[in-house]
């Protein structure tokens, strides 16, 4: 996901959007339980905290006691050191920066283990929250000085001197530590105590510009581990969703949140049905009697109905684009009985639902990038086409 600061984030959304906060009255039906929500702040790292965010889920749905929270920088860290050495090994080729996905936690989880926040906070360089501009900045200039090669061959130098700014900024690599009266190593605290297995955790999308029940690597630029994802049917897609959440699973949701009909003050997520040059006359004239109040909150009463040309059109075009990792943790309804998911966000406890949203079926159906799932959470007939 890219990177999207919260402050200009916020400002964007609070001037552009034009959801009703009044409209919407929510009821929900399925609520999974979850760890507390995180602030991301200003870094691009979104990606990270939903991820964690749903291996907390799912430590909670094994029944684990003591959910452990688990540190978003330590996965930073370790991705940022490896992404750097591919982007130099590609002559810098290869996006670049503080944004990542999903599987890059599975990646760390796999290679390097977790540990817990107490341990690792990354924040090392005077700040109370996550401020990465200048670390992001630093880092870049850095791989492409090392790149340019002034030198006409690459130092012995240069990963020691990244790793330094890795220290200075976020913490030195941890090896070892104590966690309640124990030591691990971050390896060994994966295993012991959070009991995942990164092998478990499989990502779907939904584009037709490759074959459905088949795994492609998803073209998006902080797919920099170039991790694949099995390609399903919009509808196909949803279902898994669906399943899951009904059996229990949360869901890592990666999705585009510079739209129209995203409000995260308001806390609503829809697709709004009509913009007014799409009306008829009739319509229109209908439309320009109401007042400001009435047609806000007539917006979300009729969506437009997505389909998966849609979806294809839009991420061609670079209208729906990665921006955004969040966690699907359950379904409400509105006041019309339609259908929502309820999503847990990064941005800490800072709009109406307390950091959390609704998204609407619509939104979800157009929008969603990709997801990421435990695999015994897809539906049988589904997981048996993709060959799981």
């Amino acid at each position: 996901m890219k990177k999207l600061y919260l402050l200009a984030l916020t400002v964007f959304l609070l001037n552009s959007h034009t959801v009703a906060q009044d409209s919407y009255k929510f009821t929900d039906i399925k609520r999974l339980p979850v760890t507390s929500v995180k602030d991301q702040h200003r870094s691009g790292t979104c990606w990270s905290f939903s991820a964690l965010s749903f291996l907390e889920a799912e430590m909670i749905r094994m029944g684990k006691k003591d959910i452990p929270d688990l540190s978003e920088m330590f996965v930073v860290r370790n991705c940022y050191y490896d992404k750097a050495i591919k982007h130099v090994r590609l002559h810098g080729a290869l996006n670049f920066g503080g944004g990542g996905a999903f599987h890059d936690a599975t990646y760390v989880l796999k290679n390097y283990g977790l540990v817990p926040e107490e341990v690792y906070s990354g924040l090392q360089y005077g700040e109370d929250n996550h401020v990465h501009g200048e670390l992001d900045l630093l880092l870049k200039d850095y791989v492409n000085g090392v790149i340019k090669n002034k030198n006409k061959k690459i130092s012995t130098a240069w990963k020691i001197g990244f790793n330094g700014i890795l220290d200075a900024y976020l913490g030195k690599q941890v090896t070892k530590f104590t966690y309640q009266g124990k030591e691990y190593t971050p390896k060994s605290f994966a295993k012991d105590v959070t009991g995942l297995n990164a092998d478990d955790y499989i990502t779907i999308t939904s584009f037709n510009h490759h074959p459905y029940y088949q795994p492609f690597i998803l073209e998006i630029p902080d797919n920099w581990l170039w991790g694949e994802a099995y390609n399903l049917p919009m509808q196909k897609m949803l279902d898994v969703i669906d399943f899951s959440l009904e059996n229990g699973y949360t869901v890592a949701w990666a999705t585009d949140v510079s739209e129209k009909g995203f409000s995260y003050r308001d806390g609503v997520a829809i697709v709004p049905g009509k913009d007014i040059k799409e009306m008829s006359d009739t319509e229109r004239s209908k439309w320009e009697k109401l007042t400001k109040k009435e047609k806000e909150s007539t917006i979300y009463v009729e969506e437009k109905k997505i389909t998966q040309e849609m979806r294809q059109i839009d991420f061609d075009n670079y209208k729906t684009t990665d921006d955004h990792g969040m966690l699907i943790i359950g379904t409400a309804k509105d006041q019309n009985g339609k259908k929502y998911y309820i999503v847990k966000n990064s941005w800490a406890e800072s709009n109406k639902y307390k950091g959390y949203l609704y998204a609407s079926e619509a939104f979800v159906l157009f929008k969603t990038t990709n997801i990421m799932v435990n695999k015994n959470a897809v539906p049988k007939d589904i997981k048996k086409k993709l060959k799981l």
